[in-house]
């Protein structure tokens, strides 16, 4: 199967990285210095177009900022695309606006409107609060007339634990073409030998063979800590569970929750997560 890097902007923003405090047999240690706990955000934005038809990058901002993410993967992200979304740079919009780093991957790829210079893309964008690297994006196998779709990852610090994000959004087309897609996410998540969390759009409710095969690998967050269906889709009226965080065996999902907003047609799902202490198994050491 042949597979491709598509064009990607990464933006790297100097966080600092706190200590562990030691422990000793006369104090334990505090919790925050042993726990690493991470919040994690799916989000589709749909180019920040609410389910009321209001363009507005800010109230999407809004929605991200209230809940406490400290890593987000987003999904229909534009960037310079077009007058739907006023030509901005979605992601660097968002992370400068949250303090963030951010990693941009652009699945669709097209020249310049006439009259402007700037590329016109679409794909999906990883941000972060902690030092972010080695951001990559594989454009995932497509079936002729479908859109591109791409699995994009990036490597995230926290606190001597590095954690590998990987963030994408299947194709709503074909049943066949997510779990040729899926195929590829599970390869690379059993190659990844590192903490791992993925996040995104995969179009497909549980009980399908589609879920059944990208939960082979990593697990499902929500039937563990989620209450009630889950449903993400659509914002003004929810009647499917079709975004997801999945974890390793070494991450472990202590909370979620849907957020309830239209200021996309998806709603954002919120997951917290521990990270094995550095200490653990070599866990932070690749």
């Amino acid at each position: 199967m042949k597979r491709s890097v598509s064009l990607l902007t990464c933006v790297i923003a100097g966080v600092a990285v706190l200590g562990a405090a030691p422990a000793t047999a006369a104090t334990p240690p505090l919790p925050d210095a042993a726990t690493r706990d991470v919040t994690v955000v799916s989000y589709n934005i749909h180019h920040a177009q609410g389910a009321d038809g209001a363009l507005d990058l800010e109230r999407i901002a809004q929605v991200l900022e209230k809940s406490g993410a400290d890593v987000i993967g987003l999904q229909e992200v534009d960037r310079h695309f077009g007058a739907r979304s006023d030509y901005v740079d979605q992601a660097a919009w968002l992370a400068d606006r949250l303090g963030m780093s951010y990693c941009y991957s652009a699945n669709l790829d097209l020249d310049p409107e006439t009259g402007r210079t700037e590329r016109r893309q679409y794909g999906t964008a990883i941000l972060s609060s902690y030092p972010m690297g080695d951001c990559e994006n594989t454009l995932l196998p497509n079936q002729p007339g479908g859109e591109q779709r791409g699995l994009a990852q990036a490597d995230v610090r926290v606190r001597g634990v590095e954690l590998r994000v990987y963030n994408t959004h299947l194709t709503h087309q074909s049943q066949q073409g997510r779990l040729d897609q899926a195929a590829v996410f599970n390869e690379k998540a059993r190659a990844a030998g590192m903490p791992t969390v993925l996040v995104g759009d995969l179009n497909a409710e549980p009980g399908t063979p589609e879920y059944d095969a990208f939960t082979q690998v990593l697990a499902d967050a929500w039937p563990v800590v989620g209450d009630g269906p889950g449903y993400t889709f659509d914002s003004d009226n929810p009647i499917g569970r079709i975004d997801y965080a999945l974890t390793s065996a070494d991450v472990t999902p202590i909370a979620a929750e849907v957020v309830a907003t239209i200021a996309s047609d998806h709603m954002p799902l919120v997951t917290e997560v521990i990270l094995p202490h550095p200490s653990s198994n070599g866990a932070g050491h690749r």
